[in-house]
């Protein structure tokens, strides 16, 4: 297959994140296994305007804030300069509506939608321009096939009107090689809790501080860790202080991959209070490390964490039921230690080449169908 790939990111960027490590772990793959993909994306300052990543070669035009306006014009440019088979826009944050462009086959890949969400996290005026711009997804993609990466968005897509047929549910995988247990990287001395993801108002990271306050009435010496970077730092930062915790969080900001898996080996759980995501791709990277997750039960999330064999679920907002799954790990390792059994059981059945090779036969039959 010829593919031409759409997305607002590669994994270079500084602002890639799950959508972009699920894309490269995909159709690197697709690469490797004979394909020829060619990958429309933004750049940054600085940026090399054409590179090659994972066998993907990699397009760059536009930066961040200009790629909605930009991208459309660089897809064309590439469909007049090379056949395809299929294109596939992944619509990571505002769709760029590429299906009425062509008549080729066309996929979309849809980690999540945003919907009413989007107003917890932007201004009002930025917040509508976002759910405005999905509700003619069902319309505006009526040709095309759909690859929704969990049952919840799936849901979501047909609830909009997307025909269930034309929705394939595909869900990612995670590198349990890497993310792995190792005996000379134990459980950290004291009950340590651990957020990875962005400083994101829309992340609900607020909600752990709460129920880490809460948990901590009753086993003081509970712990949390927040890995990751983003503009809700200052506020949450601020938050911790008032709720007088703010010695018992430490923020760590960016780490490295190798970091990272360090401090999931070492946590007693992963917290991930978000109210939608497309799956929660931290969820199985700690499963893979044999730790459990304790996360909202909200769309995509109740996916990526098994209740009561890899962690926990609680309503999403709820920070006291946090809490108590808190301090109930906190008082029992032995608790702890069969959950993280189960995470990594679990993780195991994930493969990024159980999804690469599901994704290439469903390419397959987008272009045997011709749309």
């Amino acid at each position: 297959m010829r593919i031409l790939l759409v997305n607002w990111n590669d994994r270079e960027n500084p602002y890639a994140g799950g959508a972009e490590i699920h894309l490269h772990e995909i159709f690197g793959r697709l690469a490797r296994a004979g394909h020829t993909i060619d990958l429309v994306t933004s750049g940054w300052p600085g940026a090399a305007s054409r590179t090659e990543l994972d066998g993907i070669a990699v397009y760059r035009t536009g930066g961040r804030h200009s790629f909605a306006l930009l991208g459309r014009g660089a897809v064309r440019a590439r469909l007049r300069v090379a056949a395809y088979d299929v294109v596939v826009e992944d619509i990571n944050k505002l769709p760029l509506f590429l299906a009425a462009m062509t008549r080729l086959p066309f996929c979309a890949i849809v980690p999540h939608l945003f919907g009413s969400t989007a107003f917890a996290e932007a201004s009002v005026p930025v917040a509508a321009i976002v759910w405005a711009a999905e509700r003619p997804i069902p319309r505006a993609y009526r040709r095309a096939a759909f690859h929704a990466i969990s049952d919840s968005t799936r849901d979501d897509l047909v609830a909009r009107g997307v025909p269930r047929e034309r929705i394939a549910v595909i869900c990612p995988g995670v590198d349990s090689a890497w993310y792995v247990p190792d005996p000379a990287t134990p459980r950290a001395e004291r009950p340590t809790f651990l957020y990875v993801g962005r400083l994101k108002r829309y992340k609900g990271v607020e909600i752990a501080l709460r129920a880490l306050a809460e948990a901590r009435r009753r086993q003081p010496d509970v712990a949390l860790e927040i890995a990751g970077q983003g503009d809700d730092r200052p506020r949450l930062e601020r938050l911790a202080g008032e709720l007088g915790v703010d010695s018992a969080v430490r923020f760590l900001g960016f780490v490295p991959e190798e970091e990272k898996r360090r401090r999931l080996r070492r946590a007693w759980a992963v917290v991930f209070p978000s109210p939608k995501e497309g799956w929660g791709i931290s969820n199985v990277e700690a499963a893979g490390c044999a730790t459990p997750a304790l996360a909202s039960d909200s769309p995509g999330l109740r996916e990526s964490v098994r209740h009561g064999e890899t962690g926990f679920l609680v309503p999403h907002g709820d920070w006291r039921h946090l809490a108590e799954r808190m301090v109930a790990l906190a008082v029992d390792p032995a608790l702890v230690a069969r959950l993280g059994r189960g995470a990594r059981a679990f993780a195991e059945s994930l493969t990024w080449d159980r999804a690469a090779h599901a994704t290439e036969a469903h390419l397959q039959r987008v272009i045997a169908q011709g749309g």
